[in-house]
């Protein structure tokens, strides 16, 4: 009994780390395309928590390790669990790094490349939830499903990137602008590639099995 109730308590965690991260990731992205410096700040400041969050989880599943001696798939959904932690705060770092690009682009005009950043974290956000989803319902079908998504995002940054050197081929005066863009547009490309693996670890959790997605 102890451990369900324990096993159910870090999935509740997960969740509430995956929502964290979410609403990060969707301020992040106002805030860049608002021009919104308190709603980035905002963003800045979450990630301790995030941190935490990833912390606590990583410790309940070390203690339920080391204490109950879990075998076959309650052992692979643990492993599993502490590497999904990892991923998500990976996902938060890079939305703090979309936060402080918002702040540094902040007042100047806005190009049109912003739009394939919000289409990019908008798809990010989908594959987020379907992830946790796939999770909570141990359906490594529906994480390979997700993982495919991720197509999405790599489309994006690659017109995005060729816009952006056009752009700074034309117009060397926005060089330094531009090459915030492109960084920015590389940390919610990455964002995708740490959902993906999340998908991953569902597929071994499950399956028992290590599948490459990306």
């Amino acid at each position: 009994m102890f451990f369900l109730e324990e096993m159910n308590r870090l999935r509740h965690d997960i969740l509430a780390m995956a929502s964290q991260v979410e609403e990060d990731l969707g301020k992040a992205i106002t805030a860049l395309k608002n021009n919104d410096d308190e709603l980035a700040k905002e963003v800045k400041a979450a990630d301790t928590v995030v941190n935490a969050m990833q912390l606590k989880i990583e410790d309940q599943a070390g203690i339920l390790i080391a204490t109950q001696q879990p075998v076959a798939r309650d052992m692979r959904e643990l492993v599993s669990i502490i590497k999904l932690a990892g991923n998500l705060e990976r996902i938060g770092d890079y939305t703090v790094h979309t936060a402080k690009a918002a702040l540094k682009l902040s007042g100047e005009p806005a190009f049109r490349s912003l739009e394939r950043l919000e289409r990019m974290a908008a798809t990010g956000t989908e594959m987020l939830r379907a992830s946790i989803t796939a999770y909570l319902n141990q359906d490594a079908q529906a994480a390979r499903i997700t993982a495919a998504l991720d197509d999405r995002i790599d489309a994006e940054h690659k017109a995005l990137t060729e816009e952006t050197l056009r752009l700074m081929h034309d117009h060397p005066e926005l060089i330094k602008k531009a090459v915030r863009l492109l960084r920015t547009s590389g940390f919610l490309e990455r964002l995708g590639d740490h959902i993906t693996n999340i998908c991953e670890g569902i597929i071994y959790m499950v399956e028992s099995t290590h599948e490459e997605l990306n």
